[in-house]
């Protein structure tokens, strides 16, 4: 079976492109597998797998208390390299194909609202200096367009349209999209540039650089995020992917359409998107306890 895996890894990296912590995840959940062939199922081999042979390595998993979510991933890496076996002719049937994971509860997301976000960009906190600017600009970003991280720091000068007022992104897999920018956040990327323009020299080409003129990174970015969000009590996260949660939210609060929201977040099934309806209804239950006559009536029986 180590040669087929090893096969499946070098098509993940060279034919779609994958991460290669993406190979590394995938390598280890295969090898995982394999070995609980060669220990459970000796006299099987990898085109004599069956779905009930499947079911028992997800119950061993579950069994080493091995989460519903990890379980899942798991199963996602098996039912992928079948279909790449099956594609390669090396099996004729799919042992994964009706097997379904364990049902698994979705956390709903850390977002900041509305009033809190307001605090934190009315510019009370920030400057005109080029190093304020570009953080109160990367934040606001963030915030009313729900991008990722790695979408943001490699955005470049040329995929800002101020005078049509979008910005192109590159997501997952090198997926591009347009999304469409507000008045006032044009208006503060138009600031931002000209102070940008005059202080720093040697620039990469991108929208946000560090002092050197250079790329940002990754944990620099998480820093600036966390470094503004620390402050508000109700969250447990001050990571960039907050804000993407809060844009998500904000729009199916104010009304927007669920696949609207699909399509500004790049998410390629709404299935992924669907986790913030979660978030909006505990909104709308949170404003309907304390506004409704009723359910105000309610509480103050219990006390």
């Amino acid at each position: 079976m180590a040669i087929l895996i090893e096969k499946y890894i070098k098509y993940l990296r060279y034919e779609k492109n994958y991460s290669l912590l993406t190979e590394i995840s995938y390598s280890e959940d295969l090898s995982q597998f394999s070995s609980f062939l060669e220990t459970d199922f000796p006299d099987i081999d990898i085109q004599s797998v069956d779905s009930d042979i499947i079911r028992s390595w997800m119950a061993y998993l579950m069994e080493n208390k091995i989460s519903p979510r990890s379980v899942n991933r798991k199963l996602s890496t098996l039912k992928s390299f079948y279909k790449y076996m099956l594609r390669i002719k090396e099996i004729t049937s799919d042992p994964t194909k009706k097997i379904k994971g364990p049902n698994t509860d979705k956390p709903i997301p850390s977002f900041v609202n509305n009033s809190d976000m307001e605090k934190i960009l009315d510019g009370r906190n920030f400057d005109d200096t080029f190093e304020s600017m570009r953080d109160r600009t990367i934040i606001e970003l963030f915030y009313v367009t729900g991008i990722r991280r790695a979408e943001l720091i490699g955005i470049k000068d040329t995929d800002i349209d101020l005078n049509k007022g979008t910005v192109r992104v590159t997501g997952k897999r090198n997926k591009q999209r347009i999304i469409p920018l507000g008045n006032s956040i044009i208006d503060l990327i138009e600031k931002y540039i000209t102070i940008r323009n005059e202080e720093i020299e040697n620039q990469s080409g991108h929208l946000f650089v560090k002092e050197d003129g250079q790329q940002l990174y990754p944990m620099l970015v998480h820093r600036i995020v966390s470094e503004h969000l620390k402050d508000i009590p109700t969250l447990s996260k001050t990571s960039p992917h907050v804000l993407r949660h809060s844009f998500a939210t904000a729009m199916l609060n104010d009304g927007a359409g669920i696949n609207s929201v699909k399509e500004l977040l790049g998410h390629a099934s709404l299935a992924a998107t669907e986790i913030y309806t979660h978030t909006s209804f505990e909104e709308l239950k949170r404003i309907y306890e304390h506004a409704h006559p009723r359910a105000e009536n309610e509480e103050e029986e219990t006390l």
